[in-house]
């Protein structure tokens, strides 16, 4: 499939220059500046933004939309790695490593928007804005935790406890005790997230449900009873 890339309307790159935790601290006419060697590019629903084995020298923001990132283990089996929303960036590597190659594969799961920034672009903007590079470590750190937690979890708990973190993870802040989550991927991916099986993921959220737990609703939306209940 053809990747549609479309590089010419500056208020799309501006717009996720800021929505970004790395660059939106920065005064606006720095962010405009960096927003100038930005290119945007429309990815349909499965198309790929990237596979294994090919060059990284790229940051990319996700503006609009959702993106997977996976990788594929030698017996060929697909293990996510993150999804990511707008907001959220990859290729981090790139920016401190020349020559590097991608280990993973990134799938719009979504039709999607992304900004697009090339390595040497981002060095002058590093060199410029010492504080990016804090921002970018800060961010890389948080992913290094949650990896750590995810890789713990899933060799000590068990998979009903990895189920109710996941879906306790995902309330909104301030949402009271019996909200309504949406799960941010398929049961196939979230299965492959917490280490077990799809049957598994189905099998324990039945168990969940006829324990009067959780309520699962169309459009892979969870309605979480009582979440202090849930959590014991």
């Amino acid at each position: 499939m053809e990747q549609n890339q479309c590089c010419h309307h500056q208020h799309g790159h501006a717009e996720c220059i800021r929505i970004v935790p790395i660059f939106n601290h920065l005064e606006d006419s720095q962010m405009d500046l960096i927003a100038e060697s930005a290119k945007t590019l429309h990815l349909q629903k499965g198309e790929m933004l990237f596979r294994a084995g090919e060059k990284d020298d790229t940051l990319y923001i996700i503006n609009s939309g959702k993106a997977r990132i996976y990788r594929l283990s030698d017996s060929g089996k697909e293990q996510l790695v993150r999804i990511l929303n707008p907001g959220d960036f990859t290729g981090e590597v790139a920016i401190f490593q020349s020559g590097s190659i991608h280990e993973n594969y990134a799938e719009a799961l979504q039709n999607t928007s992304i900004c697009l920034i090339k390595r040497e672009d981002l060095q002058e903007y590093l060199v410029e804005y010492p504080q990016i590079s804090l921002k970018i470590l800060s961010e890389v750190t948080m992913r290094l935790k949650d990896s750590e937690k995810q890789t713990t979890q899933v060799a000590i708990e068990n998979v009903e406890t990895r189920i109710i973190s996941f879906l306790a993870e995902n309330v909104e802040k301030g949402s009271g005790n019996s909200p309504t989550i949406i799960l941010p991927m398929s049961k196939k991916d979230l299965a492959s997230y917490l280490g077990t099986t799809p049957e598994t993921i189905s099998r324990k959220f039945t168990t969940l449900e006829e324990l009067g737990l959780i309520k699962q609703l169309p459009k892979k939306k969870i309605k979480i009873m009582d979440l202090d209940q849930l959590l014991k």
